[in-house]
């Protein structure tokens, strides 16, 4: 098993943990979203970032770690959700995503901006304050 699958395995542990509690007990960190879940956690949320990324990708893994950081400094404020995109490839057509790593920014359930590729975490950050 790779380093991202035993991650991946612990995360969804973690989440299966989560589940019973309150918004306030829960870890911080990127939430798993699906094809089914997308909608409703970008409702959920004023301002949802979702990561869009593919376990092959090496871009994609390179931008992981600052999406966590992310997630835990705008906790409150921002929502962060991780979408594999071969998982969940309905969302993926529905949202033209052509390349990854993608982010989709949506404020009030509307997508604001899209963000492409591994960028330097200043100005991920700088991009998802416009809408916060």
């Amino acid at each position: 098993m790779d380093e991202l699958e035993e991650i991946r395995k612990k995360k969804i542990e973690q989440m299966k943990t989560d589940m019973g509690k309150t918004s306030a007990e829960v870890s911080s960190g990127p939430v798993e979203v699906t094809d089914s879940s997308i909608d409703g956690f970008v409702k959920d949320h004023q301002v949802a970032v979702i990561d869009c990324w593919a376990p092959w990708c090496g871009p994609c893994r390179m931008i992981a770690p600052i999406i966590e950081s992310l997630s835990n400094e705008l906790q409150g404020k921002v929502s962060f959700g991780k979408l594999n995109t071969d998982e969940n490839q309905m969302t993926a057509m529905r949202q033209n995503i052509a390349a990854i790593p993608t982010l989709l920014v949506f404020k009030n359930g509307r997508l604001v901006d899209r963000i492409v590729g591994a960028i330097p975490k200043e100005q991920i950050l700088r991009r998802i304050q416009k809408f916060m």
